[in-house]
Order: structure tokens, then sequence, then C-alpha cells
């Protein structure tokens, strides 16, 4: 089956499923691309809430026993730390105090839970930015981390399809079943983890880990892409050709925020590239590691895909993980399948009680034996990367130890809610469909199962 390029370059390869997909636009507008975060005891963070939601304190006490106010925030059209930049401005603190479980999608509607430290509930109530609304909840005795998030609640509407209803509603269907009889999701790292428009930050990534930091940051300052804004793309080829800061920094679009960080840095100190990356947040620095990581996890995936090795059977020298009462993979709890272990680990996969993993490269991390190890191994050395090198010395901040990802997530409370007519063209139909996965999966993987697009930029994602 076709798999577009783009999509290629970030590696995945593959679709899981043979079904033929409905076409289509996803992301038309910000209100098609709707996500709700959960927590572990189950608190949604919606987007309007509901009356009882706004009458009670939630996970809280006091704030005199608790440091951490605990809000919703709702966005429109922002992304995650350019948001939470905003909001500790207005509050007049340094964006550590403000801690999220999770980075949600930019181009969407979204409401997450955040944390923020010393402040008090009429502080946040002050807050105004446009398209950013926050509303305190409650108080909690510590900060909040990934460690509290369950997951998300999508619903999405997809534009511009041309088949009839029937046939719609048919090829979800057989999407979706064939999901469950795989087991789940490919576990994929999504488009936006790479930049779908510019898919580049695991580039970047790896040109840190090889300690190569002019060429990482020229990567993010001046790669141009086709798909990209005239006026970025120009100005990134303008920086390319000149290699000057203090040009780029006055053609640099407002809207290129990180770059003009970095160019603001380098017009004073040009050759001091770490001190530039530091002018990022911590979290966007790891982003970039955790990139070429997921670009890594992706390629061991497709290639298990590919050759036609089960999801949800395992084979002497795979790994596993166990799952907790929630459905979330505890990958601290991880098993080698081995002969005299294999048949007892595939009846708890049957059971839903543990799932196949695959690593995130680290130096610490091992790697799987047998068919899966070998695979994971001459992908490294297509790639020409050795785990130590994620040990790294030239921004010891970010590196990494690795871990493990599963290979399949649960595909939870999928629903199809509707299928219409579009109001200006009636010969295109609009499909919405509602889904809840784990925290860390992405809802593009779903979605590409569905649609099978030819082109992802040009079909939104």
């Amino acid at each position: 089956m076709f798999v577009p390029e783009i999509e290629q370059s970030i590696g995945i390869e593959v679709y899981a499923t043979d079904s033929l997909g409905i076409g289509g636009v996803i992301k038309k507008s910000i209100e098609d691309f709707l996500v709700e975060e959960m927590l572990v005891d189950h608190s949604l963070a919606e987007i309007i809430p509901s009356k009882d939601v706004a009458k009670r304190q939630v996970l809280g006490s006091s704030p005199i026993r608790d440091r951490y106010l605990l809000c919703v925030l709702v966005k429109r059209d922002w992304d995650t730390f350019i948001a939470l930049r905003k909001v500790a401005e207005q509050l007049g603190i340094n964006t550590d105090k403000i801690q999220i479980a999770g980075i949600k999608d930019a181009k969407a509607v979204t409401a997450q839970h955040v944390t923020i430290e010393d402040v008090s509930a009429e502080d946040v109530q002050r807050i105004r930015v446009k398209d950013i609304e926050i509303r305190p909840i409650g108080y909690l005795h510590n900060e909040l981390s990934s460690y509290y998030l369950l997951g998300n609640s999508f619903q999405v509407t997809i534009h511009a399809i041309s088949h009839v209803r029937s046939t719609v509603r048919n090829r979800i269907t057989k999407t979706v079943e064939k999901l469950k009889t795989i087991g789940g999701v490919p576990n994929f790292f999504g488009h936006q983890r790479f930049g779908t428009t510019r898919p580049i930050t695991h580039l970047v990534g790896k040109a840190i880990i090889k300690g190569n930091l002019e060429k990482a940051a020229m990567l993010f300052l001046a790669e141009p892409f086709p798909s990209e804004h005239q006026d970025s793309r120009q100005a990134r080829e303008r920086l390319k050709t000149t290699l000057d800061f203090n040009q780029a920094l006055s053609t640099f679009p407002k809207q290129l925020r990180y770059e003009r960080f970095m160019l603001t840095y380098l017009v004073e100190k040009p050759d001091d590239f770490s001190g530039a990356f530091r002018t990022l947040p911590i979290r966007l620095r790891e982003l970039f590691v955790q990139a070429y990581q997921s670009y890594l996890f992706n390629k061991f995936l497709s290639k298990r895909i590919e050759g036609k090795l089960s999801l949800n059977k395992v084979e002497v020298g795979d790994q596993v993980v166990s799952v907790d009462r929630s459905g979330l993979p505890m990958t601290a709890m991880s098993k080698m399948v081995t002969d005299g272990n294999l048949g007892e680990i595939n009846r708890a996969i049957h059971a839903g009680k543990m799932r196949l993993a695959f690593p995130l490269v680290g130096f610490k991390q091992r790697f799987s034996l047998g068919v899966q190890g070998e695979t994971e191994k001459h992908v490294l050395e297509e790639e020409d990367v050795n785990p130590q090198e994620f040990k790294i010395k030239t921004m010891p901040e970010v590196s990494s130890r690795g871990g493990l990802r599963t290979a399949t997530t649960p595909l939870n409370n999928f629903s199809l809610q509707e299928i219409a007519d579009a109001s200006t063209k009636p010969s295109r139909r609009k499909a919405k469909v509602n889904f809840v996965l784990n925290r860390g999966s992405y809802a593009t993987i779903v979605l590409r199962e569905l649609i099978k697009p030819r082109n992802p930029i040009k079909a939104g994602f």
C-alpha cells in the first residue's frame, strides 16, 4: 500500500491495516480537532466545563497545606510551550513554576491540566490572553507530571470525503475491526512529533547526539521545506546562503519565536551554538533528542509490520511490559521472552496483562534479541548511531538513558458520531469520530489508518 514519502522520512513506512481509506481532510478549522485530557483518577479537563465540575475542587484540599494550584488550561491554536510562556508572563513568574502532564496539539482546541506553584486562584482569574482560558479547580501536594496522565479524549471532524455514506461507514468499520484484531493501534510516534510541514526535529536530535551543535542549529534555523510558509522558507534559504545571523534576525517572521530566540543569541555570540540552544525551554531541547529516539522506534515498528511479524503475539527474543489496571503499560516492569516463558507471556498478552515493546534507544536501554533484535541492530547500523552517543557531552542535560514503548496502544471508546453532507458542497461529506487513547499515543496515527492520505500535508496532518 502506498505510503507518502514525508511519512517514510519520519520512520512510518507501512500501514497496519489493509482496508481502503475514506480520504478527506482534518483540521480544516481549529474547531475540527478537540482534545480533552484525562488524569489517572479520571478527572477530565473539559473544554466547556459541566456544572458539577465547575462547583467542585478536584484532587485538592487547601492553599494552606498545598503549594500547587491545579488549573484547566484551554487553548485555541496555541503551541503548548508558547501558551505557558504567555501565562507565566501575565503572572510575573518563571515558566519553570508551571508544570503540565503532556504536550497538546497546536492546531486544535485543547483542554489540559496544569499546576502553578505559589499562586492564588485570584491571580489566575486575572489572566487575559486571546484564545487562552485558565480555570483554577483545586490544590495539590505535588506538581503535575506525566505520571498523573491517563490519556486524551479526541473528537475529530474529517471533511472533504467524496464517498457515499455507506462506503464511509463500511471502510471505517473495517479499519477499526482490523485494528482490534492486531491488538490495537500501531504505536507510532505521530507527525507532530517531527513537524508535519517541516519534519526536521529528529534530524536536529541526531546532530545533537553526534555532538555537532553547529549542524543541529543550522538544520533547525536554516533548512527550508517547500511546504512551509513562503516567508519562512525564503528567510531560511537566505540564512543558509549567507550565514548572517544579524540579517536573519531582521527577516525571520515573528511567528518563528524559537528560531528568533536562538538568532538573538547568535548575533552576539556567533560561535556558541550550545548557548543558543539553551535559549530554548529545556522541554523543547529534550524533544529534539526524543524525536530522534521516536524516529528509530518508528523504524523498528515499521520493520516488524513489514516482516509480517505479529504485534499481539511474541517470539523468543522479544521484550514485553506489564499493563496496570487502568490499561497503562508499566515500562519499568519488562521481561525478555525465552523458550521457557513464551507460552505464559502469550497468554498474558491475550488477557491484556502484557504488551510487546521495543526500545527507545538510550545509553542504558537493552535491545531485543532474536529476529527483533537483529532488526534493531540493522536500523542502528544504517543510521550509524551508537547507543552510548545518547550520553551527550556537549549538552548533558538532554542525555537519555532510553526506555521501552509498547508496539500497540488500545483504541478505546471509538464511535462514528455522524456522517453528514457538507454545507457548501453537497457532493462532499464530513464524518465526526470520537475515541480515547492512552498517554503518549497519537490521534493522527488512528486517523491515517482511517483516511490513508496520499498527501498528509494537504490532508491536514
